[in-house]
C-alpha cells in the first residue's frame, strides 16, 4: 500500500468553517485514489482564530486551522497532476460554504506538494487544483493538464468577459458584487465593517440635523465640527491652515494629488502674468525670468478642463476654474502661490489673482483652483488611474493567465478586492444621486474629463521614475511623495525583476502565448489600442516585462493609497478642496466679502455627503494586508519564498525609515509608510 499524507487548511476567515462532508481524489499520471472523505474525530474544518469584529483595524498574526488526513492506494500514483475536491451535504444542515486555503501532499516518494486553493465551496462546486511549482504553458507535457488548463481559461474567460464601451474609457467587468464569486468579493467581516462605518456615519449626521440640510454654513468655524469622534491630527491641522499659502504649496507636492504640479521653464501665452505683478514675491533683487531660469517656478495647469460642460443646478450652470496656479520656491525652500488666472483665455473678467488682493479674494481664488484639483485628483489620479486601471489588470490576469502561472501566483494578491470595490463604487459614487454626481462637474462632465485624461495618458506617466523625469520635479525639496514612491518603486522592482528573472529568459517571454494574450488585452481595453501611449501590446524580452509588472503592482498598491489615504485627512474640511462650488470665480478685485466665501462652499446637507464618502473611502478594516505581505501561500519554490522574505525585510526597513524621518516633520509623510499601504486596491 502507498500512503499520502494530507494537511488540508481552512481559511481563518468569518464563516469559513463546514460541518459538510469534503471528499478528495488524488490523481497522478499512473493512476488515480478511491474517492476517500477527510474525516477524523470531531470537528474536522473549524475556522481559524479571527481578529475581534470591531470595525477598528489591528495587526494581526494570521491563525489558521489545519487538519491531517491519510489517503491510501494499491501502489504510488506516480507524478501527481492533480487533487480533486468535492463536498456534500452533512445530513439535513443548511449550506455552509467552506473555504480552503490550502493543501500540502506528502507523497510515499517523500515529496511534499502545495495545492493553493483559496477558494470557498458550496456543495454544487468541484475543484480540480493543480499542485507543485508554477508552469509556463509552453511547459506543460502532460495531455490531462494541457486539457485542465486550457479548460480552467475557457470557463473563466466565460465569467470574467468584458464590457466593452465606446466612450474613450478603460473597459470593465460587466458582473455586479453578487454575481461575483465569493473569493473575488470582500469577506463577509468586511461587508460588515463597511456597513457598519456607513451606519454610524449616516446616524451620527442624521441626528445631529446635518444629513439632507439645505442650510447654508453661518461660519467656517462650524464646518470643523462635522464629525464628534472622526478626527486626526492631521485633519485638524488642515482645518487651522488651511488658507496658509505656505500650506497650500504644500500640498500641490504631499497631499492626495501630487500628479498635476510641474516645473515651469516658460509661462504659457494665454497665462497673463507679468514680472510686476509678481515682484514683491519673489527674493530681493530678482525676477520672475531670473526664477524661470534657476527651475524654481512651477505651475499647476487645468486646461484638460477647458470646454467642459458643467452641471446644471438650480436653473444655473455651476462654473469650474480650468487657469492656471502660479509657485515659487522661495530661498527658505518653501512652495508658494504667487499668481492665479481662473481661466485659459485672458479677458478683462479673468484678473491675475495675487497674494496682495484682498483675503477673501485671494482665498476665493485658491478655493477654485483647489476646486478644480479635486475633482481631477478624484476622477483621474484616483478612480480611473488606480481603481479602474487595476480593474483592468485583474481581468485581463483573471482570463489569460491559470492559476499555475508564474505571473497569476504572483499578481494576483494585488488584484485583491478590485472587481468587488469598483463594481459597488461605480454605483454608490456614480450613481443616480451619488456624491460625485453632484459635483460641480457632475456626471457627464466627470466622464469627459475621465476620457480627455485617458487620451492623453502615457505609460512613462505610469512609471513614477519616469512621471517624476518629466515633470521636472527631481530635486524640488520637501516632496515625500517623491521621495517615498521612488524608494518602493526600487524595492518593487528588484523583488519583480528577480521572481521574473528566475522563471523567464527573453526567448521565454517571447514563445509564452499566455502572457502575450495578457499584455494583449490590457493594450486593447486598458489603454485601447492607442499605440501613441506606449503601452506595450506585446513583450520581447525581461527588461519589458519586469517594468511593466512593477507598474502594475505599485499602482495598484502603492500610487493608490497616495492618492486615497489622506481623503479624509485633507478633504473633509470643505473649504481645502471642494467637489462643488455654487457661485462663479470672481471676475473683478475687491468685490468679495467673507460672506461670498460662504455662499461658494456646498450647503451643509452636500458637504456632509461628501465628507460621509471621504471618511468611509479613508478607514482602514480589519482584513488589511500590508505590502509585501503575502498570506495566500501560492508558490511552492524555495527561491520565490526567500525572495518574498527579502521584499519585507527592505520595506520593513524601509518604513524605520519614514518613522523615524516623520518624527522631525511639522506635518508628516505616512501615507507611503509600508505598513500603511494595502497590497491591492480594495477600498
Amino acid at each position: 500500500m502507498a500512503q499520502y499524507t494530507l494537511e488540508v487548511t481552512t481559511g481563518d476567515l468569518q464563516y469559513s468553517g463546514t460541518w459538510d462532508h469534503v471528499y478528495v481524489t488524488l490523481i497522478g499520471d499512473k493512476g488515480e485514489s478511491a474517492r476517500t472523505e477527510l474525516d477524523n474525530y470531531g470537528p474536522d474544518f473549524s475556522a481559524g482564530t479571527r481578529c475581534n469584529l470591531s470595525h477598528a483595524w489591528e495587526p494581526r498574526d494570521t491563525v489558521l486551522q489545519t487538519g491531517q488526513y491519510v489517503v491510501q492506494t494499491p501502489k504510488s500514483l506516480g507524478k501527481l497532476l492533480l487533487l480533486k475536491v468535492e463536498k456534500e451535504a452533512y445530513f439535513l444542515f443548511p449550506e455552509d460554504e467552506w473555504y480552503c486555503s490550502k493543501v500540502v501532499v506528502k507523497t510515499p516518494e517523500g515529496d511534499s506538494l502545495l495545492f493553493p486553493c483559496y477558494n470557498w465551496m458550496s456543495r454544487q462546486k468541484t475543484l480540480e487544483l493543480r499542485g507543485g511549482n508554477a508552469v509556463k504553458v509552453f511547459e506543460e507535457d502532460n495531455p490531462l493538464l494541457k486539457e485542465h488548463r486550457k479548460n480552467e481559461l475557457e470557463r473563466k474567460k466565460k465569467l470574467f468577459e468584458w464590457r466593452v464601451t465606446d466612450d474613450g474609457v478603460p473597459h470593465y467587468s460587466p458582473l455586479e458584487v453578487l454575481e461575483l464569486p465569493s473569493e473575488i468579493r470582500f469577506t463577509s467581516l468586511k461587508s460588515s465593517e463597511i456597513s457598519h462605518t456607513r451606519m454610524l456615519t449616516g446616524f451620527e449626521l442624521k441626528i445631529k440635523g446635518l444629513l439632507e440640510s439645505q442650510s447654508r454654513w453661518e461660519s467656517i468655524e462650524d464646518m470643523k465640527k462635522i464629525f464628534w469622534y472622526k478626527k486626526t491630527p492631521l485633519s485638524e491641522y488642515v482645518a487651522e491652515h488651511w488658507n496658509d499659502d505656505e500650506f497650500f504649496g504644500y500640498q500641490f507636492l504631499n497631499a492626495v494629488n501630487p500628479m498635476v504640479i510641474k516645473q515651469c521653464q516658460k509661462l504659457p501665452r494665454n497665462f497673463r502674468v507679468t514680472e510686476d505683478m509678481v515682484k514683491p514675491f519673489l527674493q530681493e533683487g530678482s525676477s520672475l525670468q531670473k526664477e524661470l531660469e534657476k527651475g524654481n517656478i512651477f505651475i499647476v495647469d487645468h486646461k484638460r478642463m477647458e470646454g467642459i460642460a458643467t452641471r446644471v443646478h438650480n436653473g444655473q450652470d455651476l462654473h469650474v476654474a480650468d487657469g492656471f496656479c502660479l509657485f515659487y520656491l522661495n530661498p527658505d525652500k518653501k512652495l508658494k502661490p504667487i499668481a492665479i488666472q481662473l481661466y485659459q483665455q485672458p479677458s478683462k473678467r479673468n484678473p491675475v489673482f495675487l497674494p496682495s488682493d484682498s483675503e477673501t479674494d485671494w482665498s476665493l481664488a485658491k478655493m477654485f483652483i483647489k476646486s478644480a484639483d479635486a475633482m481631477d485628483h478624484q476622477i483621474v489620479h484616483h478612480l480611473m488611474n488606480t481603481h479602474y486601471m487595476a480593474e483592468v489588470y485583474a481581468i485581463s490576469t483573471l482570463r489569460n493567465l491559470p492559476v499555475i502561472h508564474p505571473l497569476y501566483k504572483l499578481l494576483i494578491p494585488h488584484f485583491r478586492g478590485t472587481l468587488h470595490v469598483n463594481s459597488g463604487g461605480r454605483k454608490a459614487l456614480l450613481g443616480p444621486g451619488g456624491p460625485l454626481t453632484i459635483t460641480s462637474l457632475g456626471f457627464e462632465g466627470l466622464i469627459e474629463l475621465m476620457k480627455r485624461s485617458q487620451a492623453e495618458k502615457t505609460y512613462s506617466s505610469m512609471c513614477l521614475p519616469e512621471n517624476i523625469r518629466a515633470r521636472g520635479l527631481e530635486s524640488i525639496p520637501n516632496f515625500y511623495y517623491r521621495d517615498d514612491g521612488l524608494r518602493l518603486w526600487d524595492i518593487i522592482n528588484s523583488f519583480v525583476k528577480a521572481v521574473i528573472e528566475h522563471f523567464y529568459t527573453s526567448a521565454d517571454v517571447q514563445k509564452d502565448s499566455e502572457l502575450q494574450d495578457w499584455i494583449h488585452e490590457i493594450f486593447v481595453h486598458g489603454f485601447l489600442s492607442r499605440e501613441s501611449s506606449g503601452i506595450p501590446s506585446r513583450f520581447h524580452s525581461v527588461e519589458e516585462l519586469t517594468r511593466f509588472v512593477t507598474m502594475v503592482v505599485f499602482n495598484a498598491s502603492v500610487q493608490h493609497v497616495a492618492v486615497n489615504g489622506g481623503q479624509f485627512d485633507y478633504l473633509t474640511f470643505i473649504p481645502n478642496g471642494s467637489l462643488l462650488l455654487h457661485q462663479p470665480p470672481p471676475t473683478s478685485k475687491g468685490q468679495s466679502t467673507l460672506e461670498s466665501v460662504l455662499e461658494t462652499l456646498p450647503n451643509i446637507g452636500e458637504t456632509v455627503k461628501f465628507a460621509a464618502m471621504l471618511r468611509l473611502l479613508s478607514e482602514k478594516y480589519s482584513d488589511f494586508v500590508p505590502l509585501g505581505k503575502y498570506p495566500e501561500e501560492r508558490f511552492n519554490e524555495p527561491a520565490v519564498k526567500k525572495m518574498m522574505e527579502e521584499f519585507q525585510e527592505k520595506l520593513s526597513e524601509f518604513s524605520e525609515f519614514v518613522e523615524s524621518r516623520n518624527k522631525q516633520l511639522e506635518v508628516p509623510y505616512t501615507y507611503l509608510n509600508p505598513i500603511n499601504i494595502e497590497n491591492s486596491t480594495t477600498i
